[in-house]
């Protein structure tokens, strides 16, 4: 009798409380390297593939390239020339500063490819390409990590693969892929912060937790707030997927002590602090982005850097230095641009139609293309580079959305609510600026299309069902994310030649426009 009894208890403390087993995530994000890399190589050989075409600088590369190469120059932004086109595309500097309405740090990386490659169209266009590979490689590992599955992970990857809209801006001298990148990598970095909480929490003991626990390093947090602060530092609309990241992370983190039993859970989030808490999402964003104007700190050189010196009076004199005066004022005036801007453009569109792909952007259109033109061959051809996502994926993940909605709401699960608040975190904040008439474009809302293509993948594994699914569930889930893997695969295809400035008849090209709203 007495050995049972000492069998019972010690069978007692071996078993783990059910939350333990029950709060730790799918998997630690090891593994899967293989067909990650084979997916990333993928991406990166269609990316790289014809880059340097079209020749010359397209859409907005006409103000980024000059930027970028004034930045290796004189380490910070000057006016150009806006006289003849030869002296625009040698982006010759007038001495006077420029005023510019983006932060520096995409324009240093478009001038690093540059500086390796030399100031040509592969040079200009280089980092763009890394940059956009290396975000499929990033959301291959962050599906992964999310779900348990390489599956799900490389499904992910070969959506963004081969979404129009972001092939386009990997091939582009333009910021907003680089935005993207540091927004999927601080969202990654994040997931990865809130795994490892889990993991501590459950290799804690009783006592700790109900005195609060204590969490250690928080590595990844960091990494995610200097991910943040260099979103922001590419252009300020990385302030709102800043803010969703301190929201999800802090209910992330309530959601972890609660399971575990923590009392107060709210309170004790909020007692971390700035060292391992929440303030490092803002701290930290905030160093980087100041750092990134090291260039205008450090040059005589920059627009309004003698502002404070020029206005004496201004401001609270004698309690801020003057350089920081002057960046301020810096920034009013780029706060007012952008605010003001509503000058009309023929491919301005509507936030309320971005996902339905109402109006793309045409980066890039030669007129009246005859025969031996271009390579054309008939009678009349068309060559553009057309900024629009792939139908098939975007429609797709309209349709899917309520789904993840019901997944969220119903089910508690916080994969499809991250997603779909990282969606509405590029999308819906540019509606208030819609209605007040602001200028805007299609690709502003490209740091969507990774957590659309997440979304997706999520579905798919929702569709596939957990280990203890009938055979016939998931053979017909796995037909049918294939069939939809190879419908995206075959609409990006077709619309290539409008992506890849492709010359083709302006009848190919024509068939391919879906809209009148295309042209």
């Amino acid at each position: 009798m007495t050995a049972t009894l000492a069998a019972a208890a010690s069978s007692r403390v071996a078993v783990p409380a059910p939350w333990r087993t029950r709060i730790l995530p799918p998997t630690d994000g090891r593994g899967g390297w293989a067909a990650t890399v084979v997916v990333g190589l993928l991406a990166g050989l269609l990316r790289v593939l014809r880059l340097d075409t079209p020749s010359g600088r397209i859409f907005d590369e006409i103000y980024y390239v000059c930027d970028a190469q004034n930045l290796l120059r004189f380490g910070v932004e000057a006016a150009t020339e806006g006289g003849s086109q030869e002296a625009q595309a040698r982006c010759e500097p007038t001495g006077e500063p420029g005023f510019i309405v983006h932060p520096p740090l995409g324009k240093w990386l478009i001038a690093l490819g540059m500086r390796m490659f030399g100031v040509d169209e592969f040079g200009w266009r280089i980092a763009a390409a890394v940059v956009g590979t290396l975000t499929v490689v990033v959301l291959v590992r962050v599906t992964r990590r999310m779900t348990g599955s390489t599956v799900l992970g490389c499904v992910a990857g070969l959506l963004l693969t081969f979404d129009g809209l972001h092939f386009v801006l990997s091939r582009v001298a333009l910021l907003d892929v680089f935005l993207a990148f540091w927004v999927l990598a601080a969202f990654a970095c994040a997931v990865a912060d809130r795994d490892a909480v889990r993991r501590r929490l459950a290799a804690t003991d009783d006592a700790a937790l109900r005195r609060g626990p204590r969490l250690g390093p928080r590595p990844w947090r960091i990494a995610a707030g200097l991910c943040l602060g260099a979103a922001v530092a590419t252009k300020w609309s990385g302030l709102y997927a800043l803010a969703a990241l301190v929201l999800l992370s802090f209910a992330w983190e309530v959601g972890a002590q609660r399971t575990a039993g923590v009392p107060a859970p709210v309170r004790s989030v909020l007692r971390g602090g700035v060292p391992g808490g929440l303030g490092v999402l803002v701290v930290l964003p905030a160093a980087v982005y100041v750092l990134s104007w090291t260039g205008w700190f450090l040059s005589d050189d920059g627009y309004d850097r003698a502002w404070a010196q020029d206005h004496p009076a201004a401001g609270p004199v004698g309690l801020v230095p003057d350089a920081l005066r002057s960046w301020w004022e810096y920034h009013r005036a780029i706060f007012s641009f952008h605010d003001e801007l509503r000058q009309p453009h023929t491919y301005q569109s509507h936030p309320a139609g971005w996902l339905l792909l109402a109006r793309p952007v045409s980066f890039y259109y030669p007129q009246d293309i005859g025969p031996g033109e271009y390579g054309c061959t008939v009678s009349s051809c068309s060559r553009e580079v057309l900024a629009v996502g792939t139908p098939a994926l975007w429609w797709g993940f309209v349709v899917v959305a309520v789904l993840l909605l019901w997944l969220w709401l119903a089910r508690r699960d916080w994969r499809p609510a991250a997603a779909l608040v990282m969606v509405a975190t590029t999308i819906v904040p540019w509606v208030r600026d819609d209605l007040d008439g602001r200028t805007m474009f299609l690709f502003y809302a490209l740091p969507a299309v990774p957590f659309m293509c997440l979304g997706l993948a999520l579905v798919a594994g929702w569709a596939t069902g957990g280990p203890d699914a009938s055979p016939g569930r998931r053979r017909a889930a796995t037909l049918g994310t294939g069939v939809y893997l190879a419908g995206v695969l075959a609409n990006f295809a077709w619309l290539y030649p409008l992506l890849a400035a492709q010359t083709i008849p302006y009848e190919d090209w024509r068939a391919r426009i879906l809209f009148s709203s295309w042209i």
